[in-house]
């Protein structure tokens, strides 16, 4: 089994945190489930995704609450269902994911929610209260669920540019970093995803056959198929979030490093649909965003640390990542953080 089919044993406690007993009951649940029970006293242990599937399965149906007790009000049975329904029957992904925002935002007391457009940039945005922030698995629920409802209606992943959070960095964050993003931000102001806003004009072309597969499948695919594939590909991202730009190798080099000839290196990221090319731009995208977000680095040092000649050669290439020039993603980004 792939790492990327896994799921951090750390989830499957946080899942349990409120909506099961602890003691024989959490073990009778894990047994039911495939899941052996001595893993919660390990750190790094991982479990199938299919196996935490059928553990959200199980806790929805015997609590009747497909959010883990994690609401005051519950998410019936039945309601990521009615959900994707719903959505489906809209024009467009705009559409909707506004009909499941608001959908959920009736539903749930702690987290309502709007989707903001600005020019080139959207957002997801959680309408708290002043209260104290929810915990970390509580958001990132949310998110896999409205961001995988997403994705299928859309018919691709997503990519996401970032996503703030109320609440502080939880001691594990490495599974959220893979389904979600790299770049993950705690002790924001407000909670909320931002994309950028060209996939929310793409039509809505779901069949109620489709939808049942989707829903049979759920949540196990959207753990899965729409989140950071690991990979040769994710490898070499890595590799490059950690080495300065002015010290990542050429192709040549590069394939020399793995073991493996330019030409097999080439083939092999093309099978997972990439070239090395379009990883650096990826991980120059992800360090710009990091970056942007931090108002005492300018423009001129983020185009020195990302290797370009020139502050202009930076604003060139980020209107052609994100389609958003950098004095605009700086400002949504930092609304309401000072």
């Amino acid at each position: 089994m792939s790492e990327k089919d896994t799921i951090s044993i750390q989830l499957v406690r946080e899942a349990l945190l409120q909506s099961c007993a602890p003691g024989i009951a959490t073990d009778e649940v894990l047994i039911k489930v495939g899941i052996d029970p001595q893993l919660l006293g390990s750190t790094d242990a991982r479990v199938p995704a299919t196996a935490y599937a059928r553990l959200w399965r199980l806790l929805a149906r015997r609590g009747d609450d497909e959010f883990f007790g994690m609401d005051p009000r519950k998410l019936k049975s039945g309601s990521f269902a009615f959900l994707c329904r719903s959505a489906m029957l809209q024009p467009n992904v705009a559409a909707g994911v506004a009909s499941g925002l608001a959908f959920l935002s009736l539903i749930l007391e702690y987290l309502p929610a709007q989707l903001v457009r600005q020019q080139s940039l959207a957002e997801i945005v959680l309408l708290e209260d002043d209260k104290d922030p929810r915990r970390a698995f509580t958001y990132f629920t949310y998110w896999m669920i409205v961001h995988g409802v997403a994705c299928w209606l859309a018919g691709r992943r997503i990519p996401i540019l970032a996503i703030e959070l109320r609440c502080s960095r939880p001691d594990f964050c490495d599974d959220y970093q893979v389904m979600f993003s790299e770049n993950l931000r705690f002790d924001r102001p407000r909670t909320r995803m931002i994309f950028s806003a060209d996939c929310l004009d793409l039509p809505i072309k779901r069949s109620p056959e489709e939808l049942e597969r989707f829903l049979a499948r759920a949540p196990a695919n959207i753990l899965v198929k729409y989140r950071d594939p690991q990979s040769l590909a994710s490898r070499i991202k890595h590799d490059l979030r950690h080495l300065p730009a002015e010290h990542w190798p050429e192709t040549e080099a590069l394939a020399q490093r793995l073991c493996m000839s330019a030409s097999t290196l080439r083939r092999r990221l093309a099978e997972e649909g990439q070239t090395y090319q379009g990883l650096k731009d990826g991980v120059r995208k992800e360090l710009a965003i990091v970056w942007l977000a931090e108002p005492t680095i300018s423009f001129s040092e983020i185009a020195t640390r990302l290797g370009f000649a020139d502050v202009s050669s930076f604003y060139k290439a980020f209107r052609k990542w994100s389609g958003s020039n950098p004095g605009h993603y700086r400002s949504l980004i930092l609304n309401d953080t000072e």
